[in-house]
C-alpha cells in the first residue's frame, strides 16, 4: 500500500503559539490590535519557517525494516518480535505470509536518519538487535539493503549503512547540551508504517535517567507526538539540526500520551564515532560506588550540597585508589561541570575515553578538594559504574527505591551495625515504596523471612522468589522494625 507523505500536524501548538503572537501584537499602553494583515503575515512565516526545516530534512529520514527468522521453535510466548516491549517500540508486527513451516519470520519496523552522504545511517539498536535482514526505504520510495556497522544496547544507538554508488542527502548533528526546556523541536519518523511523518512539540524536559529503557539514559523528554515506529528517527531544533534520537514513549495505551524520550545527540555522536572507527564501544570507569546525596544524608554528612556523587566504596587498585579519591567523598564535579547525581556522573565517566586525565572537585570532611584521576577501560566483567547492580534489584528500582550496601561510615551516620542489612539510600515520592511507608535512611533487615547482610545476599534471595507478585520486608526505621509488603506486579 502506498504511503502517503504527511503535513505539518501540530494543531493545538499552533494555536497556543497564534495566541502568544497576538497578543505580543498589541501596541503597549494603547490596547490596540495590529491589522489583520500583519498578524497573518507574522504567523504565515512562522509556519513557514517549520515547513523549510521539514523540506530540507525529510529526504534524509529513513524507514528501516527488519526481518528475522525465528526458527523452528520459536512461538507467540518466546518470540521477541512479539514482545509487549518490541512491540511499544516498533509498532504493529506480523508474521511473513510467504514464510515456510516450520521456520517462521517476523518484521518489524523503525525510523533512522542520514549521517552522511556515503550512506551511513543512526537508529535504535532495538530497531535491528537481532534482525537477519535490514531494508531501508529512502526518498523515492526506493528500498537498498543495509549491513550494521555495529551497535550499543546499552545506549540503544546503533549505525548501520548503505549504498547505491550515489551521494545521499544528510542532516546536520548540533549540540543537545546546548538545549533548553521549551525549546520548539520537530520529530520525523515513520509511524505506525507512515513514512516522514512530522510533529511539532516543545522539549519538555532534559536529562531523565532511571526510566528503566537503557543501561545509560540522559534523554530528553519532549510533547512532539511519538509513536511506535518512530524509534530512530530523529528530533530536530528549528534551525534542522539533529539534537535527539527518538527512542522511547511513556503510554498506558501503546500510543502517544504526551511522553516521549530522545537519545540527545551528543550520546549518539560519542557511540557513532566509537562504532565507525572500532566497530564497538569502549567505556570508562572510576572505580567507585556512588550513590545520590538526599537531604538526610546531607544533615548527617553536615553539608550544604544536596546534588553530587557521594562514594560509598573505592575498588582496590582502581582509578580511583590511584587517584586518592575515598570513602565518604561527595564528587561534585567532574571536567570542570557539575555533577548532578548519579546518573550524570556515570554517564560522563563512561563517555570519556580510556587513559584521559580529568580533574574532580569533591567535598571531605566539609572542605572542598581538587583531584586528578585517570580512567582506565571498564573491566570486561564490571556490570556498571555505580556499584553493580543485579538484575532482580530492578523490582526496587521500579517500586522507586535506590538500595546500598551499608559502610562503616554510613553505619555509624544512621547508627546501625555492620552486616545488619541493606540501607535504602533514597524513594522516589509517589512511588509504590513511599505508599508502603518505606523512607530513605530505613534498614532492610530481611526480604521474604530471610535476613539479608548486603545486596548481594539480596540478590540470592530474590532470585529464588522470581513469579512471585510481593515482596515481604522487615524495615528498621531508627529503634523500631516493622514488617511491610511491597507490591512487584
Amino acid at each position: 500500500m502506498p504511503q502517503k507523505r504527511r503535513p505539518l500536524t501540530a494543531p493545538r501548538h499552533f494555536l497556543f503559539f497564534a495566541l502568544f503572537l497576538a497578543a505580543q501584537l498589541l501596541s503597549p499602553g494603547t490596547g490596540t490590535a495590529a491589522s489583520d494583515d500583519e498578524n497573518i503575515q507574522l504567523l504565515d512565516r512562522s509556519a513557514k519557517a517549520f515547513s523549510s526545516v521539514v523540506k530540507k530534512a525529510e529526504p534524509a529520514v529513513v524507514h528501516v525494516r527488519v526481518e528475522k527468522k525465528a526458527g523452528e521453535a520459536a512461538n507467540e510466548q518466546v518470540n521477541p518480535f512479539n514482545d509487549p516491549f518490541f512491540q511499544r517500540f516498533f509498532g504493529p508486527s506480523f508474521k511473513h505470509p510467504n514464510a515456510p513451516q516450520p521456520e517462521q519470520k517476523t518484521q518489524g519496523a523503525g525510523s533512522g536518519f542520514l549521517v552522511s552522504d556515503d550512506g551511513y545511517i543512526l537508529t535504535n539498536n532495538h530497531v535491528i538487535d537481532g534482525a537477519d535482514k535490514i531494508t531501508v526505504r529512502v526518498e523515492g520510495e526506493q528500498e537498498l539493503e543495509a549491513k550494521v556497522i555495529g551497535s550499543d544496547p546499552q545506549s540503544d544507538v546503533a549505525l548501520i549503512k548503505i549504498s547505491d554508488g550515489r551521494k545521499f542527502p544528510y542532516l546536520p548533528l548540533g549540540d543537545s547540551d546546548k538545549l533548553e526546556v521549551g525549546e520548539w523541536v520537530i520529530a520525523i519518523g515513520s509511524p505506525f508504517g507512515l513514512d516522514r511523518t512530522v510533529t511539532v512539540g516543545v522539549v519538555s524536559a532534559t536529562g531523565r535517567n532511571r526510566m528503566g529503557i537503557n543501561e545509560y539514559e540522559n534523554f530528553i523528554q519532549t510533547d512532539a507526538a511519538i509513536n511506535p515506529g518512530n524509534s530512530g528517527g530523529p528530533l530536530l531544533n528549528i534551525h534542522g539540526e539533529v539534537v535527539g534520537m527518538n527512542t522511547a514513549i511513556f503510554s498506558r495505551s501503546g500510543g502517544y500520551m504526551g511522553i516521549g524520550f530522545a537519545i540527545p545527540v551528543n550520546m549518539a555522536k560519542t557511540v557513532k564515532a566509537q562504532l565507525l572507527t572500532r566497530g564497538k564501544v569502549t567505556r570508562s570507569w572510576l572505580g567507585v560506588s556512588i550513590q545520590d546525596m538526599t537531604s538526610e544524608l546531607a544533615r548527617s554528612f553536615k553539608l550544604k550540597e544536596k546534588s553530587g556523587a557521594l562514594v560509598t566504596e573505592v575498588s582496590k587498585d582502581s582509578p580511583a585508589e590511584k587517584a586518592g579519591i575515598k570513602q565518604g567523598d561527595l564528587i561534585t564535579r567532574f571536567d570542570g561541570k557539575p555533577v548532578t547525581d548519579v546518573s550524570d556522573l556515570r554517564n560522563r565517566v563512561a563517555m570519556t575515553p580510556p587513559k584521559s586525565k580529568v580533574d574532580l572537585v569533591l567535598i571531605r570532611n566539609e572542605q572542598p578538594k581538587e583531584l586528578t584521576v585517570q580512567v582506565e577501560e571498564q573491566p570486561s566483567d564490571m556490570k556498571s559504574l555505580a556499584g553493580g547492580e543485579g538484575p532482580q534489584q530492578e523490582v526496587f528500582q521500579k517500586a522507586g527505591m535506590s538500595l546500598q550496601d551499608l559502610t562503616p561510615e554510613l553505619a555509624r551516620q544512621f547508627g546501625y551495625k555492620m552486616g545488619q542489612g541493606v540501607l535504602v539510600a533514597e524513594v522516589t515520592p509517589g512511588s509504590p515504596a513511599a505508599m508502603a511507608r518505606i523512607p530513605a535512611g530505613s534498614l532492610i533487615e530481611e526480604v521474604n523471612r530471610q535476613p539479608v547482610r548486603n545486596l548481594k545476599e539480596l540478590e540470592q534471595i530474590l532470585a529464588k522468589s522470581k513469579g512471585a507478585k510481593d515482596i515481604l520486608l522487615l524495615v528498621r526505621s531508627g529503634n523500631r522494625s516493622q514488617y511491610l509488603v511491597l507490591g512487584i506486579k
